[in-house]
Formats: C-alpha cells, sequence, structure tokens
C-alpha cells in the first residue's frame, strides 16, 4: 500500500512540476499539487493506523 501511495506522489509531483513549466498549464499545476497534498495526508494517516496497537 505504501509503495502505492509513493508512486502516486511522484507522479503527482511530475504533473505539478509539467503545469508549472509549460506556460498555460498553471491548472494542471494547482490540480498535481491538490492531489501531492491528498496523498502525503493518506499515507501519513496510513502510516499512522499501523503504528498504534490495536484493542482487545
Amino acid at each position: 500500500m505504501l509503495r502505492l501511495i509513493g508512486l502516486l506522489l511522484v507522479i503527482w509531483l511530475v504533473l505539478t512540476v509539467v503545469g508549472a513549466v509549460v506556460k498555460g498549464l498553471f491548472w494542471l499545476a494547482v490540480v498535481g499539487a491538490l492531489f501531492f497534498a491528498g496523498t502525503a495526508v493518506l499515507g501519513w494517516v496510513k502510516r499512522d493506523q499501523k503504528s498504534l496497537p490495536r484493542g482487545r
């Protein structure tokens, strides 16, 4: 699961950079940044759930 989240983070980062570099594709940078942030939060939550001890 973490491998998938890492792959998605790389994809969103690439989309953000391409959107920022290519003139007229600013919307792609915004969408990439939003997806990057969302995926990072999802990965952080999933990681924290694994580290917590389970109750009985």
